[in-house]
């Protein structure tokens, strides 16, 4: 039966070696409230009601996008899992809730377990990024359902929080402050039109694009920062955070509204952070306003905090002491389209 079986394409053996290796992995992803092992039917978690009395869970899930395409053709897969666990745990950061555990889900048609040992290797250092636990996951190899040398990864998140420290927007009001906090490179939105741009340009991977940091595979395969340690740590030092937005897909455009009751938006000044030079690069590229770049890309702000006004300055401090390059980006106003004032400047070349 197992000789059929792989000679359909299934290599049941091959994904006996990956789940060892990957239990190895999981080990170093172990924290406090994880029940049991790697590789049960299911994995396990005791909360700790005495520091969650009134717990909430919140999950999310997300995958990395056609940024895949990059990792497959600079056969680089070890900060792809990285960009999956940041993905989901910045998400459910937005509601200040502590990730808890992880799961992925990767799928192939045919398993490369040395490639797949990569792949969970960035999934694992993202949770320990995280500070939560890689409890379990799934590897499929599927014949027939992708191109060779392919494969798709997802990954699922829960985190807690106590009811009464939930970060909700509710207590947002006009002239509360957005505070950004610096991006790590695109991290993982907008990769369909990056890598148009790439091709219309006749840019290879290996090329180095004046500003850039490495070569354009190093720049577009750096991993999406994972913001939790930091804003957990705000938010349980009782700094007035009242709203977060995890700037994803649809940019600051779309993820910085999301985060603010009805009839207030966003007035976000141009010129208060730094445009690095990928972005310089893909505006110019593509032709493009900042403000329509600013719906595809984060443009260098990867998460956004709206704290109350006068606190501001505290808090930027405070970031910055814990290692976050973060900046004054722009208020809470009534209206309901984002605004924007100031400029950029930018260069021309591509």
């Amino acid at each position: 039966m197992v000789d059929a079986y792989e000679a359909a394409g299934v290599h049941i053996d091959a994904g006996n070696e990956a789940a060892k290796r990957y239990a190895k992995l999981a080990e170093n992803t172990a924290v406090p409230g994880l029940l049991g092992r790697i590789g049960g039917f299911a994995g396990g978690f005791a909360l700790d009601l005495e520091k969650y009395p009134e717990p909430v869970l919140f999950s999310g899930t997300d995958g990395v996008g056609t940024k895949l395409k990059l990792a497959f053709l600079s056969n680089r897969h070890d900060t792809i899992g990285i960009d999956c666990v940041a993905m989901c745990v910045n998400d459910i950061l937005t509601s200040g809730a502590k990730p808890l555990f992880f799961l992925d889900y990767l799928a192939t048609g045919q398993l490369n377990v040395d490639v797949a040992e990569q792949v969970v290797a960035g999934v694992a250092e993202g949770c320990r990024q995280a500070g939560c636990a890689l409890v379990g996951g799934e590897t499929a190899e599927m014949p027939g359902m992708y191109a060779a040398g392919e494969y798709d990864i997802a990954g699922f998140a829960v985190g807690v929080a106590t009811k009464s420290h939930i970060v909700d927007g509710s207590a947002i009001e006009a002239g509360d402050v957005l505070i950004g906090l610096e991006s790590n490179g695109v991290h993982s939105n907008g990769y369909s039109l990056v890598r148009k741009l790439l091709s219309d340009h006749g840019v290879d991977g290996s090329t180095y694009i004046p500003g850039w940091r490495g070569t354009v595979y190093d720049e577009l395969l750096r991993p999406t920062r994972i913001y939790v340690t930091s804003v957990l740590k705000i938010c349980d030092e009782g700094l007035p955070v009242r709203g977060m937005a995890h700037i994803t897909g649809g940019g600051l455009v779309e993820n910085v509204p999301r985060s603010l009751p009805p009839g207030l938006t966003a007035q976000i000044q141009l010129g208060t952070w730094t445009l690095q030079p990928v972005f310089q690069w893909l505006l110019n590229a593509a032709g493009l306003s900042f403000e329509a770049g600013a719906r595809i890309w984060n443009l260098g702000i990867g998460f956004v905090l709206v704290v109350r006004k006068g606190a501001e300055q505290d808090i930027l401090q405070r970031l910055q002491e814990l290692g976050e390059t973060a900046y004054c980006i722009g208020q809470v106003v009534s209206g309901e389209s984002i605004q924007w004032t100031g400029s950029f400047e930018t260069s021309e070349a591509n």
